[in-house]
């Protein structure tokens, strides 16, 4: 496996390299944005972009805050977004989308450490992947945590969720697929939970719902929630939130040395 072809993209960083990459899932031709050092890969966290189409799309600025020396950070665009071949399936067969990258860097970097942070609608997509992609650790940020739950809080998503999945009690089969915590059992890889307590676009009750599976399977997690935030943290807010989410990193992967 193979990325087919990468084009540079105009944006200048004296430590990293950013390009657009293009690879092969199911035969459609799919996108990703790409942030590699110049130094050696040690760790390599993949971005799960939310939204859908040009809401929430992939921005270099957002991949930039997971940026260290020795880390690579790669965003998939999902099929059927920003010139990605094929249709958005919203966390269906796009998860394919996620988990060939995750296959082709894990293959050309094979020491480096695997992060995928799951922010918004790309929580479910984390969800769905993390295990099979044996990532090293999750951070779902925001995110959803059951379409269910997305179906009743969001009103003014139920159209779109009828037009890509269905109705939760007509195509109970489709909505049944896309539950992810069914499968999350108590080796799986840890994870932890960021949530804004004002979030009004994912409320936190999606996250205390992981929560409490997490606990009920005895799964490794954390937690932290910023209870006068909201879907997108506050510049202090957002440093710590920041800082967080790097120190989870580290402490998991040396854990790993042991």
């Amino acid at each position: 496996m193979a990325f087919i072809k990468s084009k540079t993209m105009p944006a200048f960083l004296e430590s990293h390299k950013v390009e657009e990459w293009t690879y092969e899932v199911n035969g459609l031709n799919v996108k990703g944005l790409n942030v590699s050092p110049h130094q050696p890969v040690k760790r390599i966290v993949m971005y799960l972009r939310g939204g859908k189409g040009q809401v929430g799309r992939v921005r270099l600025a957002r991949m930039l805050q997971f940026m260290t020396p020795n880390t690579l950070v790669f965003a998939p665009y999902y099929r059927g977004n920003n010139g990605s071949e094929g249709n958005d399936d919203f966390a269906g067969a796009d998860l394919a989308d996620v988990t060939v990258a995750a296959d082709m860097l894990k293959a050309r970097y094979p020491e480096a450490s695997m992060h995928l942070i799951g922010f918004s609608r790309g929580g479910i997509q984390g969800l769905l992947t993390f295990q099979k992609v044996e990532a090293d650790s999750y951070i779902i940020w925001g995110g959803v945590t059951d379409l269910h739950l997305m179906y009743e809080e969001r009103v003014d998503l139920r159209g779109m969720l009828r037009r890509m999945i269905g109705h939760p009690k007509k195509d109970i089969a489709a909505y049944e697929t896309r539950n992810a915590l069914k499968d999350i059992h108590a080796d799986a890889p840890p994870i932890l939970i960021v949530h804004g307590g004002k979030d009004v676009q994912v409320g936190i009750h999606q996250a205390y719902f992981l929560e409490a599976h997490l606990k009920n399977v005895g799964a490794r997690y954390d937690t932290f929630y910023q209870m006068k935030e909201g879907h997108v943290p506050r510049p202090p807010a957002m440093k710590h939130v920041l800082e967080r989410i790097q120190q989870w990193m580290s402490d998991i992967e040396e854990d790993k040395k042991f």
